[in-house]
This record gives structure tokens, C-alpha cells and sequence, in this order.
């Protein structure tokens, strides 16, 4: 690795890192616009709640690498906005909403100290644990109106957030926790031959796993959870967890050939491809055995920053072989930086 690449992806992430403050954010409400352009905020027609979670993440990503105070004060300013949006009040109807933000928040508590951010991780974690019973054989609900389906984006980011907290804190039922998820989804979401991460269960009440529905985020968040409890266990049946879930998503998912992620639309689907980005860069700075990870994170970027990026701006969209020019939605952006920012992370690491 020479200097000249981690600079150039250094650059690359202040570069987007920037543009997603100038584009998107908007003081008035002290959260991010979910699109650009968005004239007077109009386009805020619907609260993103979790969106706004993974834009705290890459606020974090951005201070942890520079340490520029700018980042910690858009992080406070987006503290107090979404608890005003949210009513004053963090929890919401969805497990997987509350699991994002406490795991985001956690992130921000830890890289500034802020007690606030620490309270607020915690209160969402004891809302979380009430998702859990007996339906399917266990696992976290994916909404509080519908106890009976559960699903990968419930349970996999249940289990990363509560091996966190043991990890930030030493609480033991965090740990039960954290193994009792992973277990459970282990169990019944993950295919036992190949790896590949199941969507969830009983959807409609018949108890049909939906197979078909082949997402990147559920591989991410899965290999996350295993890195997690790897890190605290030193087991290394939960590497080989991360190993094998990360070949078939690539097998599965990648393009043959470039080794680059699909276009899976927008909205939700935006973030998707960041949230496997992510987790795979967690498993590579645990695994030095994760070779093939790093060339496939390498392949990403540089499609990404070469062909996905707007031509005049640094926004990208969803499809990461195309620049995308007219309106750009934030769950795209903040997959493209989650890329970029990790890419500077593993550069300077392995120098």
C-alpha cells in the first residue's frame, strides 16, 4: 500500500462527506433532506428514521478518521433534531429502526464521550429485548404489531448491538444476549450449505422462509454479528461464519466479472449495498485470512468513484457502474460514502 492511495481515498471521502452536507443537509429541521434536489424541504414527506441512523454512522466514520470538530456538531444538532421529529421520545414501532439507531449512537457515544448518545443506545436496547418470544422457535419480532415475523434485519443487528454494548461496558446478559440471537438466526434464516442469508420467516403466518428475496443487507449484517462475537469469544467457527456467508454473497449477488454489487433500487434498498460494504470491512480487520474481501471492497470503490459518480458533483446513486444525474435520494449517498470512508479506514490501517 503506498501513500499516494491512502491519500486518494482520504480525499475521496472528505470529498463525498462534503457533498452530503452541502446537498442534504437542512438546519431548519436539523436532520438530512431524503433527497436532492429538495426545494424548501419539500421532499420530507416521510420521516426515514433509519435513514437518519446511518447517516449519524457515517458522521462517526467522518470524526473517527479526522477528528474535525464539525462532524461532532452536526452529530449534537442531529441528536436534538431527530428526537424532536421522533416526538420527543426514541423508540418507534420497528425492531430493526430502533437496532440501527442504538448501534449508531453507541458508535457516537464511544467516539466522543457525549453521555447523552450513551443513554439514548441504551434505552433503545432495553425497547428492543421486548421484541423477543417464542414465536418461530425465538428471535426478535420485526414489528411490534406483528410479533409472529421474524427476520434477518431484526435479529443480525440485535445481535452486533448487544455484543457491543458487552464489549463497551462488560454487562454478561449482553453477551447471553448477543449469542442467543446469533444462534437463533443462525438457526433458522442462514442456508447451512452455502452461507447465504435468508430474509426472514412466517411474513404471511404460513411459515414460509423467503428465500427468494436476495438482499445484501441481510449478508452484511450477518457477517457483522459474526465478527462481533469472534472478537469477544476468539472462536473461530464464527470467522468461518463471516468466510462463508461473504463467498456466497458475492457468488450470489456480485457481478461474474467486475465483482460489483447490484443495482437493488432505491428508497430502503439504497442503503443496502453500504451495510454489507460495511460489516465485510469489520470482517477484514479481523481476519487477516480475508484476502478476497479486500479485493472485492477495492473493486466496489473504484467502479463506484469511476462510473457511479455524478458527473459534476460527488453524489452517487444506486447503480454504481452509472453516474446518476437528477434527483438523488440519501440512502444511496450514504451507501457510496459508507464505501468510501472504509476504504480510507483499510489503507491507513494496512500502511
Amino acid at each position: 500500500m503506498n501513500q499516494l492511495e491512502i491519500g486518494i481515498w482520504e480525499v475521496r471521502a472528505n470529498q463525498a462527506q462534503a457533498a452530503l452536507d452541502s446537498f442534504f443537509w437542512n438546519e431548519a429541521i436539523k436532520m438530512y433532506n431524503i433527497e436532492t434536489p429538495c426545494p424548501n424541504g419539500e421532499c420530507n414527506t416521510i420521516f426515514h428514521y433509519w435513514w437518519m441512523a446511518h447517516a449519524v454512522d457515517v458522521l462517526v466514520d467522518g470524526l473517527q478518521r479526522t477528528r474535525e470538530n464539525w462532524y461532532a456538531e452536526r452529530l449534537s444538532a442531529l441528536h436534538e433534531g431527530l428526537l424532536q421529529r421522533n416526538g420527543g421520545v426514541w423508540p418507534n414501532e420497528l425492531y430493526d429502526d430502533m437496532e440501527w439507531m442504538a448501534l449508531a449512537w453507541l458508535r457516537a457515544y464511544q467516539a466522543t464521550g457525549v453521555e447523552g448518545y450513551k443513554d439514548t443506545a441504551l434505552l433503545l436496547w432495553n425497547d428492543i429485548q421486548t421484541g423477543w418470544n417464542e414465536h418461530m422457535g425465538g428471535g426478535i419480532a420485526w414489528q411490534k404489531s406483528q410479533l409472529d415475523y421474524k427476520n434477518t434485519p431484526a435479529n443480525a443487528p440485535a445481535a452486533i448491538l448487544a455484543a457491543r454494548l458487552y464489549q463497551a461496558f462488560g454487562e454478561a446478559s449482553n453477551l447471553e444476549w448477543a449469542l442467543k440471537i446469533y444462534r437463533w438466526q443462525k438457526e433458522h434464516l442462514v442456508d447451512p450449505a452455502t452461507g447465504f442469508v435468508w430474509d426472514g420467516m412466517n411474513r404471511t403466518g404460513n411459515g414460509q422462509i423467503d428465500k427468494d428475496w436476495k438482499y445484501s443487507y441481510n449478508q452484511g449484517v450477518f457477517i457483522g454479528a459474526a465478527v462481533e462475537l469472534y472478537r469477544i469469544t476468539k472462536e473461530q467457527e464464527y470467522l468461518e461464519d463471516a468466510h462463508l456467508t461473504f463467498a456466497a454473497a458475492a457468488h450470489e449477488l456480485a457481478d461474474s466479472q467486475g465483482g460489483v454489487l447490484p443495482d437493488e433500487g432505491n428508497g430502503d434498498a439504497g442503503l443496502f449495498k453500504g451495510i454489507l460494504i460495511r460489516y465485510t470491512a469489520e470482517w477484514v480487520k479481523a481476519d487477516s485470512a480475508a484476502v478476497d474481501a479486500v479485493d472485492f471492497l477495492r473493486a466496489n470503490a473504484e467502479c463506484l468513484w469511476e462510473q457511479g459518480k455524478s458527473e459534476d458533483t460527488v453524489l452517487f446513486g444506486t447503480d454504481w457502474t452509472s453516474s446518476t444525474a437528477g434527483v438523488i435520494q440519501l440512502s444511496s449517498q450514504l451507501s457510496a460514502i459508507k464505501l468510501l470512508e472504509k476504504m480510507a479506514e483499510l489503507t491507513k490501517e494496512q500502511v
